[in-house]
């Protein structure tokens, strides 16, 4: 038994020893076989792996390119960029708002051949997300760069809005984009502008909108492009610099930076906000220090130097507006200003806008200055020349010194022989708009899209066109507009051709009170006409009960929801000084001279004031007798202006986006 017991204990204590030496081993083998997996691969393997990392960059950066018929589809707040490594055009981004209020916005990137007049598209799966109202600045270095910072998007029905801060390179030799991250870079922002000195890009202004308030900015950053770094540029509180704004000019000289105009929105405590028009000019002059002291401008050992400097107001400069940065035509050292909107912010209930179509450049050399790019007429074989046009215009010149009389006599010769010239090259200009994309290669300008309003609706505009600025001669449309806007008062017109007919059937138009556009000023002269001839016989109640009638029947019509745009906004309200009244149809009365005269500038400004002046002593007799009417029904002052502005026409009743 003993025996026994002792054999088992000893075989047990061998069992237990040999698998104490098999766990060693293997402990061992795991140990070696670790070793061996977290060894470097051998060069093989390196190369298989540099090679997959290589597939994957391509496959990211795989740009497919695509001819496609024409421009970018409508859009607006993109960019139209010159290349600076060849005869051609870039469009970036953009965004477009339907009539069923979704927003569409785009970070596709279109090339234009002017050569060819083609236009061809270009995707790359890595490239900046769908945005509008950003930045982008051309380089020429290293084959040609684009580079893009900042911008909005929001969500289809405007639910989330959001601002971008990021910063991107595109590559025009390889049509890639990339990326480029720092640790220090600009705040998020839309509406900021960048410009291009030797070798930093310049940025500065623009708009942040977290939803309850936008703020406006006027911070100045420079990117250094052979260090790839970013650093913002702080000045004494002392120093002078631009009040913060968006949507300007800023134009890259010699000696530094043009900045001009904009726009930016005033708040005060328990009021709307207000959106102000900027057209002040400031210079940012930026010098590269070459001595071993650095300027007291300067930060630390940077050797760049950068001071604002506001330049003088002109006399002479194009009316104050929104909506219109200027391109630059580098070969002759001129900002290019097209169209434009002037908008007259009186009060909660009206938002009158002008649009134009006019064209300016200014000088950027020197202390600046504007001239008036206006298109040239072709000079036409037969006598008189030259010196018939300028005869007709020292006429013009003084007649406006004259009576009254002689300007309705020469404003009759004019009406009575009606000449339309074909080859008018205004003929040729776009339609009035604002913030349309522009850009200067060589010598042509290029004009695409932009908006325009019509009442409270917005047209987002496709039309492309170009000008050959050493020559002004016409303009050349090479995409027309697929957009139809529908003329000053064709809503209407059918209804009152159908009313015309029907009154001429029934031969009962005399005693009805119709005020139109024709018959309103018959209907005045008629009435003018009989206080002359029967003042003496004619007692006052019987003159002063004709004025009550057709001022009860303006009443009437005024209110009618059916009139046309045209005859809304040619007709001035009870409550409207001549003033007011001119303000909010200023362009109706240019459009309206310009068609019979051949002035242009401040005279073609004033033949509108005069017939806005003739159209409001026409109404002003009924007028006053509207506000007796009106003032007998216990309105005051205050409230008649308010009904005018409700009623008033202009550019409609409008609080738009775009205006940020």
């Amino acid at each position: 038994m003993g025996n026994e017991k002792k054999n088992t204990s000893k075989a047990a204590a061998k069992a237990a020893k040999k698998q104490k030496a098999e766990a060693k081993t293997s402990k061992k083998e795991k140990k070696k076989s670790k070793k061996t997996t977290d060894a470097p691969p051998e060069d093989e393997d390196l190369e298989a792996i540099l090679d997959k990392m290589n597939r994957e960059w391509e496959d990211a950066h795989k740009v497919t390119e695509e001819l496609v018929e024409g421009p970018p589809s409508r859009r607006a707040n993109a960019t139209l960029t010159p290349c600076p490594s060849g005869n051609h055009l870039w469009c970036i981004g953009g965004e477009f708002f339907s009539d069923d209020g979704k927003a569409y916005f785009y970070n596709d990137v279109y090339r234009y051949n002017p050569d060819k007049d083609e236009w061809r598209k270009f995707v790359s799966p890595t490239c900046p997300g769908p945005r509008s109202a950003h930045a982008v600045v051309a380089s020429a270095a290293g084959g040609g760069k684009l580079f893009l910072f900042g911008g909005e998007f929001s969500s289809l029905h405007q639910n989330t809005f959001h601002h971008y801060r990021d910063f991107w390179c595109f590559d025009i030799s390889t049509h890639s984009w990339d990326r480029l991250d720092t640790k220090i870079r600009p705040s998020a922002r839309s509406g900021h502008r960048m410009a291009m000195w030797k070798h930093y890009i310049v940025l500065f202004g623009g708009f942040y909108d977290p939803g309850y308030r936008t703020q406006y900015l006027n911070d100045t950053w420079v990117f250094d492009t052979q260090e790839y770094k970013w650093r913002q540029i702080e000045f004494k509180d002392i120093d002078r610099k631009p009040s913060p704004r968006s949507g300007f000019s800023f134009l890259s000289t010699p000696e530094g930076i043009v900045l001009h105009g904009g726009y930016c929105k005033e708040y005060s405590k328990g009021k709307r906000p207000i959106g102000v028009m900027l057209d002040d000019t400031w210079f940012l002059r930026m010098s590269l220090e070459t001595s071993q002291s650095p300027s007291p401008s300067t930060v630390s050992s940077d050797p760049l130097g950068l001071k604002w400097e506001k330049r003088k107001k002109l006399s002479f400069a194009p009316h104050i507006r929104s909506g219109c940065t200027m391109a630059l035509w580098s070969a002759k050292g001129i900002g290019v200003m097209f169209g434009g909107v002037t908008d007259d912010d009186r009060d909660e209930e009206s938002l009158e806008s002008v649009f134009w179509n006019d064209l300016y450049g200014y000088q950027l050399v020197g202390n600046g200055r504007w001239q008036s790019m206006t298109l040239k007429k072709l000079k036409k074989a037969g006598r008189g020349g030259k010196r018939k046009a300028a005869a007709v215009q020292q006429g013009e010149h003084e007649v406006s010194d004259g009576d009254d009389n002689a300007v309705k006599t020469q404003e009759a010769k004019i009406t009575e022989e009606p000449e339309i010239d074909p080859d008018d090259p205004i003929l040729t200009a776009p339609i009035p708009r604002y913030n349309a994309m522009l850009a200067v290669l060589k010598n042509t300008l290029y004009i695409y899209g932009g908006i325009f309003e019509r009442g409270s609706r917005e047209y987002t505009l496709d039309d492309f066109y170009s000008i050959q600025l050493d020559k002004l001669e016409r303009y050349t449309c090479l995409k027309h507009s697929g957009i139809v806007i529908p003329a000053e008062g064709d809503e209407s017109s059918s209804d009152e051709d159908d009313e015309g007919a029907e009154s001429d059937e029934d031969g009962d138009s005399d005693n009805e009170t119709q005020i139109g556009e024709d018959d309103t000023g018959l209907n005045l002269k008629k009435l003018d006409d009989s206080h002359d001839d029967e003042e003496a016989d004619e007692p006052v109640d019987v003159q002063h009960n004709e004025v009550r009638a057709q001022a009860t029947a303006f009443m009437g019509v005024s209110k009618d929801t059916v009139r046309s745009a045209e005859d809304v906004i040619s007709t001035p309200e009870p409550g409207e000084t001549l003033a007011v009244f001119y303000a909010r149809s200023r362009e109706y009365w240019t459009q309206k001279a310009h068609g019979v005269s051949d002035n242009r500038g401040k005279q073609l400004r004033r033949d509108g004031f005069s017939f806005a002046e003739e159209r409001y002593a026409e109404y002003k007799p009924i007028l006053e007798e509207v506000e007796r009417i009106l003032a007998e029904a216990g309105l005051d002052e205050d409230e008649m202006r308010a009904g005018a502005a409700q009623t008033g026409g202009g550019g409609g009743v409008v609080s738009s986006r775009n205006r940020r």
